[in-house]
């Protein structure tokens, strides 16, 4: 797997899909998950539709750059966060989701490429937002995927979801794949297959299993803070994509996406929820044909 320096110190793991000399699609994924869960079957495929795919590890996830000399107590960030001692909150996280969307960034630099379509999913899709935001000569499209602006009155997480991702997960593999069939809480529900939740978790296990990693990104997540006035102001063109059975973030988090950015469309997906599932590809793929076309 190849690796790039985005910046000094950090290494960020990716894989390319098709021809290079096609328009560059970036794709972002979300807290705590491997590259992989941009399934390698839905890269192809959008490759297909003559895009240059890229999929990559954020820092603290897969086969990037690991951030173990600053260890995240949850309970006192947690505590901390609760009490509303932003400061203590920020000593404690070594970076941020702006990191998180410099680290995209440079890696698209690493690659020779001055602009790309950007994709980004649940926390991918904030950091997609804040590329947009921070560098938009960079942005050609944007397109944010159940995701939401980081207010705290859209896209809410349910009490049933927001206790399955907060709980810890077994260490051992056999506890951990089984485990995975938890997130069913929150995956479509025609579509939600405890096979494939088993699959995805058993491949993320054995090519990096790093719990360490998800306490930091979490921090990042929490301390990004509201991007509406930035989105109201924003000129990249904007797809927004939500599934209307998504509970880890509500549907309202896309709405209001959408209502923010300046003539931003909208694609709510019937029978998804916070997941991709096989038999809404083919509505996404033509959607990101669409406007990244």
């Amino acid at each position: 797997m190849p690796t790039v320096e985005t910046s000094p110190g950090v290494s960020i793991a990716y894989e390319t899909f098709g021809d290079s000399s096609d328009p560059a699609v970036l794709l972002v994924m979300g807290f705590s998950a491997q590259m992989i869960a941009w399934h390698e079957d839905f890269c192809r495929a959008l490759a297909g539709r003559g895009r240059h795919v890229i999929r990559y590890d954020n820092r603290d996830c897969g086969l990037s750059t690991k951030f173990d000399d600053h260890p995240v107590d949850m309970g006192r960030f947690t505590s901390a966060m609760s009490a509303g001692d932003i400061s203590s909150a920020l000593a404690m996280a070594p970076y941020s989701v702006q990191d998180m969307a410099d680290d995209g960034l440079g890696l698209l630099t690493a690659l020779g490429i001055e602009r790309a379509h950007v994709v980004g999913s649940s926390m991918g899709g904030m950091i997609a937002q804040t590329m947009a935001i921070s560098h938009p000569e960079r942005v050609l499209t944007l397109t944010s995927m159940m995701s939401s602006t980081g207010e705290p009155d859209y896209g809410q997480t349910s009490p049933e979801a927001q206790a399955v991702l907060l709980s810890p997960k077994p260490t051992d593999r056999e506890g951990y794949i089984a485990a995975a069939e938890k997130d069913l809480v929150w995956a479509s529900k025609r579509y939600g297959s405890p096979a494939l939740l088993r699959e995805l978790a058993a491949a993320s296990y054995d090519r990096a299993y790093y719990p360490a990693g998800a306490g930091r990104q979490l921090a990042a997540m929490t301390l990004s803070g509201s991007r509406a006035d930035a989105l109201r102001e924003l000129r990249v063109p904007t797809l927004v994509i939500h599934g209307l059975d998504d509970v880890l973030t509500d549907p309202s988090g896309g709405k209001r996406t959408a209502q923010l950015v300046p003539g931003a469309k909208l694609l709510l997906i019937p029978d998804m929820g916070h997941d991709r599932p096989r038999e809404v590809w083919g509505e996404i793929i033509d959607a990101l044909d669409s406007h990244t076309g």
